[in-house]
């Protein structure tokens, strides 16, 4: 499934991986802020959430930082690029 259809049809958990300031910025409604420097530490928090997640930043290059430490400690995860992009895809939501 790709990762505009997990959005659409709210079938994934949104993190946003950006800082707490460019969160508080402007955000995907109902996404979670974990800044990527924080994923290792919290990760107990993160697999306790719904996946697949479908994680964004400013641009999708810390979204994608992020989904390679996520799959590696095996959470199904899909970088979604930039938070823009993730917003406008749950805005098109059926």
């Amino acid at each position: 499934m790709k990762v505009e259809e997990l959005i659409k049809e709210k079938k994934a958990t949104i993190v946003d991986v950006r800082t707490p300031g460019e969160f508080m910025g402007g955000n995907v409604a109902g996404s979670i802020n974990i800044p990527l420097q924080e994923l290792n530490s919290r990760m107990d928090e993160i697999k306790k959430l719904k996946t697949p997640l479908v994680l964004c930043c400013a641009s999708g290059g810390r979204s994608g930082m992020a989904a390679q430490v996520l799959t590696q400690a095996n959470i199904e995860c899909y970088n979604g690029g930039s938070w823009l992009d993730v917003n406008y895809y749950q805005s098109q939501t059926n």
